[in-house]
């Protein structure tokens, strides 16, 4: 279809504003091409903005929630147009995309109001997603836009009773992928799609290391785990073999498969998680792959690790990230205070000074026993 079939499909309205600005009011909203969309300003848009977002290493997630978010914004009608359906604007030209953009059109006032029962970081989401593809279009988003304040969460962590009942429950499952997927995560803090993307190949045994390869925003790590570690990736090894010879891949180098021989993936995990939930008598809400990602790192940071260590092995892009865990709860701080009153130690020495900007520690001095079973003893 045409530009001139498809403006018209909105009526009047919309092909006005999809009209070429005249030199006044290119002036006025700074609403003209920029010159590095020039070369692409014939193809459609959605290509070329997806295009633009792999290139700068999103992951698959934050494609689609950008994608969800963009499909809202540019769809939202302004008062006189009709109905905007995105198979027809997604097959839009970056030209014609260009002024339906425009945050200064008020589509982008609509469209925040609609988000208005969503929860602050839902709208923050959207919100990062829109601010994108507007600065790609060579748009700011006027300062008058204000994105929603959001309470700060600490992040969940299991207690030492829970984390107790948890090990109980592992060593008495009888599903065999418990034991050695709860195990490395509690050991490496790796996030459950790192830990589903993990070969055979990628672990170190005698290194006691694994490599994470395009972890999120498509970066490298190496990641530390213990003797014990071992010992459970073992007992696993057996089943493994069994289950790729019974599937479908007799080649598949994944670390860990489902009875079926496949590689598993983050929903399968999360489902075991409420599982063992259930017999440990923790609130589901409470048991995921994060909280033990979470638990792995406050273990670290009780024990004395630094922020530029715990950063590196979480594979954070800033400290700011990693600073959150010094946020500790109530119950770590009488568990600190009371081990430290038992060694003999002054009051005021109990919480440890942390460094953060100076005397990084080096990420091998990280005694291995920080990351046991979330670094507990």
């Amino acid at each position: 279809m045409s530009g001139e079939g498809r403006h018209s499909e909105f009526g009047g309205h919309l092909a006005d504003r999809m009209e070429r600005p005249s030199d006044s009011e290119e002036s006025d909203s700074g609403s003209t091409l920029p010159p590095r969309l020039f070369r692409v300003s014939d193809l459609p848009w959605h290509d070329c903005w997806l295009q633009q977002l792999r290139s700068e290493k999103k992951s698959p997630h934050t494609i689609r929630a950008y994608e969800v978010a963009a499909k809202s914004f540019s769809t939202t009608p302004l008062p006189g147009e009709k109905g905007l359906q995105w198979e027809l604007v997604s097959q839009f030209s970056v030209s014609e995309i260009h002024p339906i953009g425009d945050p200064h059109n008020g589509r982008l006032d609509a469209w925040i109001n609609c988000l208005g029962d969503l929860k602050p970081s839902t709208i923050n989401a959207k919100m990062a997603a829109v601010t994108h593809l507007l600065n790609w279009l060579g748009y700011n988003i006027p300062d008058w836009i204000k994105r929603p304040s959001r309470n700060r969460t600490l992040p969940k962590t299991l207690g030492k009773r829970e984390l107790s009942r948890l090990r109980q429950t592992l060593r008495d499952s009888e599903d065999p992928l418990a034991m050695p997927v709860s195990t490395l995560l509690l050991d490496t803090g790796l996030r459950v799609s790192e830990l589903c993307s993990l070969d055979i190949d990628d672990v170190d045994k005698e290194d006691l290391s694994a490599l994470v390869i395009g972890g999120k925003g498509e970066k490298d790590r190496t990641v530390l785990f213990t003797r014990s570690t071992v010992e459970v990736l073992d007992s696993w090894e057996p089943i493994r073999k069994r289950r790729i010879e019974a599937g479908s891949e007799e080649r598949l180098r994944a670390l860990f498969v489902s009875s079926r021989g496949r590689r598993i993936n983050p929903r399968s995990i999360q489902k075991m998680m409420d599982r063992l939930a259930d017999q440990s008598d923790i609130p589901r809400s409470r048991l995921s792959p994060h909280t033990l990602r979470h638990t792995f790192a406050t273990g670290l940071l009780e024990r004395g690790a630094d922020l530029v260590t715990i950063q590196r092995l979480l594979g954070h892009s800033s400290i700011a990230t990693t600073r959150v865990y010094l946020e500790i709860g109530d119950q770590t701080l009488r568990e600190i205070y009371h081990r430290a009153q038992r060694g003999g130690q002054r009051t005021e020495e109990v919480v440890p000074n942390y460094p953060i900007e100076t005397d990084p520690t080096p990420i091998q001095s990280v005694p291995s026993s920080h990351t046991r079973l979330g670094g507990t003893n």
